[in-house]
Formats: C-alpha cells, structure tokens, sequence
C-alpha cells in the first residue's frame, strides 16, 4: 500500500509538518477591500485542517480480526453453558466436570493455603489420590485462583473450554502465519481447523486440559528450529520451558506430540538424507539440553507420579482398548452442523472420544490434497505423520462399522512403559493437526497459482473449502440441567459437625456415577473431605497396581447406588450393619447427607436409617450425625 496523497489542488507548505494532518491556507480577509496603495498590514490565518488517513488493512488489524473470529466461536459453542455456568453440564458423562472443578479448587487451596500439589485426601479419605497421576491441570488451575475465588469453579470450568478452544486455533495462527505459510488466510483456515475440529468439539464439554493445545505449536516450532540453530543450548532450555508447563496441562498430549515430532523427522529425512548431516548436531545438542532441563525441573513431579501414594501403572482395562473405528473417519463429528450422534453410535468409544469424524467432504479434500502436493517433502512427510497416528488411533482391533476385521498395531505396543498409560483414540488428534496444516499449505499453493483466470481459482478454492468444513461447522455444546449445590452445604450449616480430620459422606457415596459431592465440596474450595469420588487409582488402593476408576471397592457405597438405581429398600442384616458402621469408621465420617431432591430419596433415607438411625431434616437435606458410632473411643 502507499501513503496516501495530499489533499487539495496545490502541494502542502514545506515547512507544514507533516502526519496525520496537513496544512492549508485560507485568507479570511475580502479581497476588494485590499488595494496596491493600501500600506497597511494584512495578517493571513493559518488552520489546521485534521486529514484523516484512510483506514488500511494491516497485518496487526488482520491478525486481531482473526483472532476475534477465533474468540467469538468459542463463545458460540460454550454458549448454553456461559448461560448457566453452575447449572448446566454436559448430558452424557457429568463425571469429568465436577473432577475438573474439583481439581481448580484444589488449585486455590495450592496457591491460598500452601498445600501440597501431587497429592491429596481432601477426597478419596483416607487413602486419597494421586494428582500427577490424574491430569490435576495445575499449569491452568493456578492461573485461574483468581477467576475461581471470584465466581466458582463452574465458572472456571467454562472460562477455560472458551480459552481452550480460541487460544489453540490463535496458537496455531501464529506460528502458521509466521513460520509455515506467507498468507495470513492459508493461516486462519488451518488454525480454525486446529480449533475447532470435530475432534476438539468432543473434548471441549468434558476435557479442558485435552483442548487446551495453545503450547504445542511453539512446541512443534521450537523442535523444528533446532535442527537449524546457531544457539542450540539456549533454543533446547526453552524448548524445556514449554515441555515443563504443558506437562502440568496434559501429558499424554505431550507424549504424542514428541512421537508425531519423531515420525514427521524421520519421514523428512528419510526423504532427503543430506539434511540429516547438518542438523544432528544442533538437533542432539538441544535436545539433551531439553531432556535434563526438563527433566531436573520434572523430576519430583514424575517421582510422586510413578512411586508417591496411589500411584498406578498401566490405565484401566475399560479405556485401554479405546480405538476408532475406521468409518468414523468419513463421518461427521455429533457436536457440528451435520453431525447426527445416533448415526456416530459405536464409532468412537463415546461421544466425548470422538477424535476423527473429518466428513466425507474433508476426507477426499485431504487426500487430494495430498495427491496435488505430492512433490513437496513436506507434505509427503505430513501424510506419513497423519496416516501413521491415524493407525495408531484404530486401537487394537480396526473395525468398520462396529465390525472387527483384524488385529491392529497397537497390539504390539500398548504393553509398552508410558504407552500403557495412553488412550489409542486419542492419537487421532495429531492426524487432526496435520489435516490442519495441509490445508494451510493448500489454500496458499491456491493464492500463488499462476494462471490466467485468478477468479476461477479463487471461486473453486472457496467452493472447496466450504464443501469440506461446512458440515464440521461447530456447534453450541449439548447440556442438561444438574441439581444445585445445597443450601445446606452453601450456608456453611455442615461446619458445625465437620472437623478437619471428619468427613461428609453423601448419599449416594461420590464415585464415578456420583460426583455431585465433589461439586459441594468445590464450591466451599475442599474446605471439607469426602470420601470415594471419580479418579484414576491402583485397584483395591495398593500402590503400584494396575489403574481403575474410583477407590477400593466399598460395600456401602455399592449397596447405595442400587438402591439409588432400582429404588428398592433392602432389609439389612446385623452383619450387614456392623459392616457398613465398619466403613463409616474407616472414613472417619462425621454426618451422612441425602438430598431431599435426590432420585430415589426416599428408599436411600430407609436404608441409611436401618444402618445408623433416624434421620433429621436440615435445611434441603436429610442429616445423620454419626461421631458418636464413628469417633475412634467408639
């Protein structure tokens, strides 16, 4: 673009300064009345006349536009939820935000009163969890102290899906625009696409810290500029920066992106064996400097992780074969403009697994894309890096259409140390990244075409894009209503019965069916203990196990879910009872709580009383104060 001219038929005074305004010269005095014998002094006024420029489309205007775009979508998708924050959640799997909310809480208690980060029995008492061991989300809880103490957990919850989302797809921009591809457009396209996949969609209603991506571009781009830097030891300690944080966000998201690192390395050297030669050296020499700095920063944290209290090995066998389904590919995502969640019904694990579902449309775009730029080491090597983390994502039997057809991959490596603790759909994240990134690629190749009729390819480029993304379009989260704390709980009223080593137990007891109670005690920033919840621990509570959801099994807790469940009253025998009073000493339990509004309320309240007596109603809840039968002179 140029400066714009000048207004005005004769060219601005020299000495004028010159700006945002230019000068011009008026004479307010009538002309006639000025004659050649006239001696006198004439004074001319000089005026400023403010010229405003013309409003041009700079890079930085570009920039903050797409990235408002970014923001303003994902305030549309987490719209139903901001109008609600702490009575609306998602209709499926309520479990994943009352344990994210719970761990933000834990976050204040970390940052207000000191307490210990890895580990904690403010649930789960007496044998508590392992919070290293269950994505405690420390990295994005401790910025949001602030955002928590001020309006709730719930509140928190949402602010970080609606940042999750916009700052990934800006990340991604970012370092798109910057580093990858000369158009700003070919940036916007492929970081929307970052941003809001079908895939993110899917996670944003349960898994802030699977979204919450906005560091993996930086540490993709700082991988890749090793194998070229003049500053190796300085380039890998801020590669180990970025690695430590997103650590506390996410580290199986971490482990995959050093794996698609690996693969997209080897499958560009392979391609061109002279570059090989060039960036070992800084590439070795940053790395090893990453690996102890990241390491020694690291360490203690993946010690209480691997050997600390309840920590386990290996995931649940309920997750372990998670796998897509190789039709889901060419479907649809449930939460987007096309998606049908009765069509998508045993392609994913669940709907909030669904890490592929591209739609047919960007299924074929993305091969032709492929096929167009097959010349390009790069997008050769990108196609090798999505296909390979797409077979990884089968799991370890490839299905079609819910139909097993053969033992895949994963077979062989799901048995490994760190691959283990991976669920295999989620691999289909990074083919979702390189998705992203070949169409950036494409809808530059597309600008630079030189061809005669520009129009026609910009028509077909467009046209090609909506055909593809349209159908993906994001839509509003689903939710439903869920009961509200009670006042019982928000009113401090269960202060005065529960001490700091006590517990408040609820009907049902907290576990993965049943984490309204770790919502109760969020919303009081875990000023209380309960015990059960919805976790990740070592079966039967002995560290070192293989993983399970929940604690040690517990007699009371499984008889009162089905009585919850089927609302059938059981008669209890004394042997019954002496054990269940057996469990209620284990925690420590000091009052036992019902809801009035709780499903099934009253078959619960007649077979907590066969155990521990009447009941009395305070406030919205049935209460039983148990210290006398719980205290330890019992």
């Amino acid at each position: 673009m140029t400066p714009a001219e000048p207004r005005g038929d004769s060219p601005p005074d020299a000495d004028a300064p010159t700006g945002s305004a230019s000068v011009t010269l008026a004479d307010p005095l009538d002309a006639s009345a000025a004659t050649a014998d006239d001696r006198s002094v004439t004074h001319r006024r000089w005026r400023w006349t403010a010229q405003p420029r013309p409003w041009r489309w700079t890079p930085g205007r570009q920039d903050l536009a797409v990235n408002g775009v970014f923001l303003v979508a994902a305030l549309w998708v987490t719209c139903r939820i901001w109008a609600d924050p702490a009575g609306r959640v998602a209709p499926l799997y309520s479990g994943d935000p009352a344990q994210v909310q719970f761990f933000l809480a834990h976050s204040v208690r970390v940052v207000l009163h000191g307490e210990f980060p890895f580990y904690t029995d403010q649930f789960n008492y007496p044998d508590g969890v392992n919070l290293m061991a269950n994505t405690a989300i420390l990295a994005l809880g401790i910025p949001m102290v602030p955002v928590t103490l001020l309006f709730g957990p719930a509140v928190s919850f949402v602010t970080l899906v609606t940042l999750g989302l916009a700052g990934t797809a800006a990340a991604w921009y970012r370092v798109l625009s910057r580093h990858v591809v000369r158009t700003r457009l070919a940036a916007a396209v492929g970081a929307w696409f970052c941003g809001f996949s079908p895939a993110m969609l899917a996670h944003a209603n349960w898994h802030p810290n699977i979204i919450s991506q906005f560091l993996l571009p930086f540490i993709v781009w700082r991988v890749l500029v090793l194998t070229r830097s003049t500053r190796p030891v300085r380039d890998g300690a801020l590669l180990a920066l970025l690695v430590t944080v997103q650590a506390f966000i996410n580290e199986e998201i971490l482990l995959f992106t050093a794996l698609a690192c690996g693969v997209f390395l080897a499958a560009v050297v392979t391609q061109r064996r002279a570059l090989w030669a060039a960036a070992w050296c800084p590439l070795g020499t940053g790395l090893v400097v990453c690996a102890v700095l990241a390491g020694a920063l690291l360490a203690y944290p993946l010690y209480v992780q691997f050997v600390g209290p309840m920590a386990y090995h290996g995931l649940s066998d309920t997750v372990r074969d998670y796998g897509n389904d190789v039709a889901s590919f060419f479907a649809p995502g449930s939460p987007t403009l096309g998606g049908n969640e009765r069509a998508n019904v045993n392609l994913a694990p669940n709907y909030s697994e669904e890490n592929a579902f591209f739609g047919w449309s960007l299924s074929l775009l993305t091969v032709g894309i492929v096929v167009w730029l097959r010349r390009e080491v790069l997008v050769r090597a990108l196609a090798v890096t999505g296909v390979v983390f797409a077979v990884l994502s089968l799991g370890e039997r490839v299905s079609w259409w819910d139909r097993d057809l053969f033992t895949g991959p994963w077979e062989l490596l799901v048995r490994l140390p760190l691959l283990d603790a991976v669920v295999p759909t989620r691999f289909g994240l990074i083919t979702t990244v390189v998705v992203g990134v070949l169409l950036a690629f494409a809808v530059e190749r597309a600008a630079s075409l030189r061809v005669p009729d520009r129009r026609t390819v910009r028509t077909l480029t467009v046209a090609g894009l909506v055909l593809a993304l349209l159908p993906i379009a994001p839509m509003p989260l689903q939710v439903t209503s869920r009961p509200p704390v009670p006042k019982f709980i928000t009113a401090d009223r269960w202060r005065q019965y529960v001490g700091p080593d006590q517990t408040l137990v609820a009907v049902p007891v907290p576990s993965m069916g049943n984490t309204d109670p770790m919502r109760w005690a969020a919303s009081t920033d875990l000023a209380f203990k309960i015990p059960g919840g919805y976790f990740l621990a070592p079966r039967n509570g002995v560290t070192g196990d293989p993983g399970r959801f929940g604690g040690r099994p517990s007699g009371i807790g499984d008889l009162l879910e089905e009585v919850a469940a089927t609302g059938r009253t059981p008669k209890l025998d004394d042997r019954q009872r002496r054990r269940f009073l057996d469990e209620l000493r284990h925690w420590r339990a000091a009052i036992v709580v019902l809801p009035l509004d709780e499903p099934n309320a009253e078959p619960l309240r007649r077979t907590v009383e066969q155990l521990v007596g009447p009941a009395r109603q305070e406030l919205d809840v049935w209460l039983w104060d148990v210290r006398t039968l719980t205290s330890r002179s019992a």
